[in-house]
């Protein structure tokens, strides 16, 4: 049985949550998931020095809409200070239910700052860390990790310690090692060992591809909630279709009028979303309609991958930078030919 998941004075249930993305989890695509059944979304990663900074473009990354809540800021840093100063600005927004501690990116240039998962050869400042924000907010703190930063380095135990020591109110660990990013089996029998000899609430990560994995995972491992992350990139529907499993019934797969109204919203609220930024901004960049195009393109391919008529469109992928290349892609994959 299933069991709802307390962070704080949040009650998740059923306790499935969206992964926090660079590139994909902003405000447009998590009110998506949030309407369809998650109970949990996370910012992108946001850089905390920048916060501090106030620089216009990190926080731009801190807009929320109110329909998305409950929703974490997914903060990285490496200096304790900094990171407590930042979530004091992020609480004083009052957008946020939580602040999570990014202790598992693996990008190169995030971890050559010492943050992310650098900050894995040293639970102590990990722990010191979630001390120092959690001396500077009232907000309940998490961290999310990973099992180590290679195959041959996996100290998941020593991190999950620290995390539990340092009070933290739940961990998220993806079940690979930073090295593999997203290739590999996840090692599912690592949360499983974590869960079984740890008090803090584990939240799994890693391998879940489809619905029925959510199921699998519980089981499996025991875990207190699970992390979907690319499963949910064209797939918004993801969340009822995990609780329609969870519930022992059969998933609801959308038609195609309903994956492209989809595409259309998203697109459209992607849109709104650069035209809000490009209002704060001094400088001219590039249109709204051409920046809301290119961050989009990575989600549409999800949305019209595997279609029989998706290779066509792939291959113009890269040179879309109009609504209107969006919705010929959509005629050719949906209509053309019907």
């Amino acid at each position: 049985m299933i069991v709802p998941l307390r962070i704080g004075s949040l009650v998740l249930d059923p306790p499935v949550v969206l992964a926090p993305m660079a590139g994909y989890t902003d405000v447009a695509f998590r009110a998506l998931c949030r309407r369809h059944g998650c109970a949990l979304t996370y910012t992108e990663v946001v850089n905390a020095t920048a916060i501090v900074h106030r620089n216009g473009r990190t926080l731009d990354m801190l807009e929320i809409e109110d329909v998305e809540r409950p929703v974490a800021a997914h903060l990285y840093g490496s200096d304790p200070a900094t990171m407590a100063e930042a979530a004091r600005y992020v609480e004083q927004l009052g957008r946020f239910d939580l602040i999570d501690v990014n202790c598992g990116c693996p990008v190169r240039k995030i971890v050559a700052k010492g943050a992310g998962a650098a900050l894995m050869r040293d639970p102590d400042k990990i722990g010191r860390i979630v001390r120092a924000i959690r001396e500077a907010v009232s907000l309940p703190v998490t961290v999310k990790t990973r099992v180590g930063l290679k195959p041959d380095r996996i100290n998941i135990l020593e991190t999950a310690q620290a995390v539990e020591e340092a009070g933290a109110a739940a961990l998220a660990i993806h079940a690979r090692p930073a090295s593999q990013v997203h290739s590999g089996p996840a090692d599912w029998e690592t949360l499983a060992r974590i869960k079984a000899c740890r008090r803090v609430p584990i939240i799994g990560n890693g391998g879940v591809d489809t619905p029925a994995d959510v199921v699998r995972m519980f089981r499996e491992t025991g875990v207190d909630g699970v992390m979907v992350g690319r499963a949910a990139v064209g797939n918004p529907w993801f969340f009822e279709q995990a609780r329609a499993v969870l519930g022992g019934g059969v998933p609801r797969v959308p038609d195609t009028d309903e994956r492209r109204a989809m595409v259309m919203e998203h697109l459209g609220r992607v849109m709104a979303m650069k035209e809000r930024a490009a209002k704060r901004r001094r400088k001219r960049g590039l249109p709204p309609e051409e920046t809301a195009v290119l961050t989009f393109r990575a989600h549409l391919h999800r949305y019209l991958a595997g279609f029989p008529r998706w290779p066509e469109v792939r291959r113009t992928l890269n040179t879309m930078k109009t609504e209107e290349q969006v919705l010929a892609a959509l005629h050719t994959v949906f209509d053309a030919g019907s």
